[in-house]
Formats: structure tokens, sequence, C-alpha cells
């Protein structure tokens, strides 16, 4: 498992209410790799968000079909808090980039 294929699992997650996958909308803040586990730091459009536990059991699932069962931890967090800039068709080549230190 590396790194395109995590990435290429969350751009398939959609966002139904917006209808555009989560990293294009800039929603993931944080992908780790370590040890075949993978750890993801998100956000939502805005904290009251009805879809909320249908997308996080979205992306739970769908790595969890790359990284195996209990290999997947996400986090929700509201800070920074998303805003409409943070729409951007290069979020996935920067996700990509994102150093972290632990591949």
């Amino acid at each position: 498992m590396d790194r395109k294929q995590v990435i290429d699992v969350l751009s398939s997650v959609i966002d139904p209410e917006i209808g555009m996958d989560i990293v294009t909308l800039g929603l993931i803040y944080f992908v780790a790799i370590k040890d075949e586990k993978i750890e993801v730091t998100m956000t939502l459009t805005f904290p009251g968000c009805p879809l909320a536990s249908m997308m996080m059991g979205d992306v739970q699932m769908k790595l969890e079909s790359v990284a195996g069962a209990g290999n997947v931890k996400v986090n929700l967090v509201f800070e920074p808090k998303w805003t409409q800039t943070m729409v951007s068709e290069q979020n996935n080549e920067k996700l990509l980039e994102e150093e972290n230190g632990t591949e």
C-alpha cells in the first residue's frame, strides 16, 4: 500500500451534499502510513453536517478495503475551519507530496 493508493481511495469518497470528492474539497488535512496502518485527519464542510457519520463510515470502510480491518484511524477535526477557498484540483498532488516522516 502506498500513498497514491490511499489518496485514490479517499478521492472516491463523495460529499453527497456537494457532489464532489473529499480530497478535491480540501477536507483531508493529513495522511500518515506506517507499518501498514493508515491514519487520516479530516474535517467536514461544517460541524453540524447531517451526513457526518455516513461520510466517516465511507472513509473508514474504503480505507479498510486496502489496509485491512483495524488498521485505519480516522480523526475528525474542525480546526482549521474548512472554507470554500480550500477547494482545489491540486489537493491530490499536495497530499501526495506531504512530508510527515511516517512512511
